[in-house]
C-alpha cells in the first residue's frame, strides 16, 4: 500500500489551503522513510497541497494510526474550535449548540428570540462550556454579516460554522402559496444561508486561515414536496449553493457541507402536525427505522462534518433521514 509522507521537517506548518497536516505521521512511517526508495510524484493531485517535490510515495511504509487526539475523546471532536450556529435557540441548532460545547467547542449563538438564546446560553454554560449569543434576523444583510463579526470580535476567530436557521410555509399545493410567504421563505432559507457562507469565508480567511461550513438542507430537498413546494425548493438550491462553495473555497483549506435531515422532533415539525393531524405517524412510517428522529441524532450529523474526522469530505449532502429516501 502507498503512503504520502511529508519530507519536510516535523514541526513544519501545513502549506495554506491544505486539508490535514501530512506532516504529522507515525514514527514508524518516518522510521520507514528513512529506508524506503522514494520515487517523486510530479503533476499529480498532490501539487495542490505545495510544491510536488516536496512529496513523496512510501512504498513500504507501514500503516499508521490516526493523530492522537482523534484518539483521545477527552479532548471532543470539536476542541478548540470557535463556531458559530444560526437557528441556535431551538430545535436542532440548539441541540448542536449544546452538543458542539460538549465536544469541546466554544460557540456563538444566533436566533432572532432572545429568551430562546438565553436559556440555551445558560445550558452550555452551567455544563462547563463557553458561550455567548447575539440576535440575528437572516432576512437582515447587515445584521448576518454582523452576526458572524459579533463572533471574531468576542472569541477572536471563526473555524466552523453552522447556518441552521430556517422558515417555514404552511402545508399547502403551490398555487396556495402567497407570493409574500414565497419571498420571506427566499430570504430566510436562501438568501440568509447565502449571506451566512460569505461573511463566514471572510471571518475565516481573516482569523483561522481555514474551516468548515455544514448548512441545514432538507430531504425535502431532494425529492418532490407538494406539501412544503416552497421550502423544498429553497433547500434544493442550498444544495446548489452549498456544492458551489466548496468548489470554490476548497482549494482554501474551507470545508462546506450539508446535511438533509429526514423528519426530526422540533417546534417547526410540530407546528406542521398540528395543521395536519396523523402528519408525524405518517412520517415515522415513511423511514426506514420506523420512527423520527430527536434534534441531538442530527446535530452528531453535523459536529462530524465540522470536525477534523471528516478532513477529505466536501459538496456533500449528508442524508439524516432514517433511511426514508433510500
Amino acid at each position: 500500500m502507498r503512503h504520502l509522507v511529508s519530507a519536510q521537517p516535523w514541526g513544519t506548518p501545513p502549506h495554506p489551503g491544505r486539508q490535514a497536516d501530512l506532516g504529522r505521521l507515525d514514527p514508524l512511517a518516518a522510521a520507514a522513510q528513512e529506508r524506503a526508495q522514494f520515487t517523486p510524484v510530479h503533476g499529480s493531485s498532490v501539487d495542490r497541497f505545495g510544491p510536488a517535490s516536496q512529496y513523496r510515495w512510501c512504498l513500504d511504509a507501514p500503516r499508521y494510526p490516526p493523530h492522537p487526539r482523534a484518539m483521545d475523546t477527552r479532548h471532543g471532536l470539536l476542541a478548540d474550535k470557535v463556531a458559530f450556529i444560526s437557528g441556535a435557540g431551538r430545535g436542532i441548532g440548539a441541540a448542536a449548540a449544546r452538543l458542539f460545547a460538549r465536544e469541546g467547542a466554544t460557540v456563538m449563538l444566533a436566533a432572532r428570540t432572545e429568551d430562546q438564546l438565553r436559556s440555551v446560553t445558560d445550558d452550555v454554560r452551567s455544563a462547563g462550556g463557553t458561550a455567548a449569543y447575539v440576535l440575528c434576523d437572516l432576512g437582515d444583510p447587515a445584521g448576518v454579516r454582523a452576526a458572524v463579526n459579533r463572533t471574531v470580535e468576542t472569541f477572536g476567530r471563526l473555524d466552523v460554522a453552522f447556518n441552521n436557521g430556517a422558515g417555514i410555509q404552511s402545508p399547502g399545493p403551490m398555487d396556495e402559496l402567497s407570493v409574500e410567504a414565497f419571498d420571506s421563505l427566499y430570504a430566510v432559507n436562501l438568501r440568509g444561508v447565502w449571506l451566512s457562507m460569505v461573511a463566514e469565508v471572510a471571518a475565516m480567511r481573516a482569523t483561522a486561515g481555514r474551516g468548515a461550513i455544514v448548512n441545514t438542507s432538507s430531504v425535502g430537498s431532494l425529492i418532490a414536496n407538494p406539501e412544503l413546494p416552497g421550502y423544498g425548493a429553497m433547500k434544493r438550491a442550498v444544495n446548489s449553493l452549498t456544492a458551489s462553495a466548496a468548489a470554490t473555497y476548497g482549494p482554501e483549506g474551507i470545508r462546506v457541507n450539508a446535511i438533509a435531515p429526514g423528519a426530526t422532533l422540533t417546534e417547526m415539525i410540530h407546528e406542521w402536525a398540528e395543521e395536519s393531524p396523523g402528519l408525524l405517524d405518517a412520517l415515522a412510517a415513511g423511514s426506514a427505522l420506523r420512527r423520527t428522529a430527536e434534534p441531538a441524532e442530527v446535530a452528531e450529523a453535523a459536529a462530524w462534518l465540522l470536525s477534523d474526522r471528516s478532513s477529505f469530505v466536501t459538496g456533500e449532502i449528508l442524508r439524516v433521514d432514517g433511511g426514508a429516501a433510500a
